[in-house]
């Protein structure tokens, strides 16, 4: 039986978990660009560290999966975290978050406010672009087209400051 978003958003007995940056990873190029080399500690972490940052972002804020990779980073005092495991989490996080407001419960993640890197908004979202776009809209965010993809109109302005 195929698992619900709420199911897939629960932490995983095994993480966090450090390793090694290694060049075959499948976040090494987004690691790198980062800041970490071959041989850094990077972070596999839990949904709910992710989900954590994701509900600290207020109206009229945002932040992109760098910040979110950065603090994380940050908290274990590892040199980076795995962008590859944390954007899977936060697509996660944004499809559990229409799951249960199909249920009649409020949404407790403004998903809409994390981007991807760049401040493209994620097509990965329910809906894809088209639906994050309105939704950052409705908070008064300017959203362009770029090419086939979506940014938002000065976003450097709008990110949240985490600690």
């Amino acid at each position: 039986m195929k698992k619900t978003w709420q199911e897939k958003l629960k932490d995983k007995p095994s993480f966090p978990k450090v390793l090694r940056l290694e060049k075959g990873f499948p976040c090494y190029n987004a690691v790198h660009k980062m800041g970490a080399e071959v041989g850094d500690d990077v972070v596999l972490v839990n949904p709910s560290e992710v989900v954590t940052i994701m509900k600290q972002v207020p109206k009229g804020r945002l932040i992109t999966i760098v910040e979110v990779c950065r603090q994380i980073a940050k908290n274990h005092r590892v040199k980076a975290c795995c962008s590859l495991t944390t954007g899977i989490f936060i697509m996660t996080a944004a499809n559990a978050v229409e799951e249960v407001s199909k249920e009649g419960n409020p949404p407790g993640i403004p998903y809409w406010r994390t981007l991807k890197a760049g401040g493209f908004l994620n097509e990965k979202y329910p809906g894809g672009q088209e639906a994050h776009k309105e939704l950052l809209e409705r908070e008064n965010f300017k959203v362009l087209a770029r090419g086939k993809k979506y940014q938002v109109v000065d976003y450097e302005k709008y990110l949240m400051k985490l600690t």
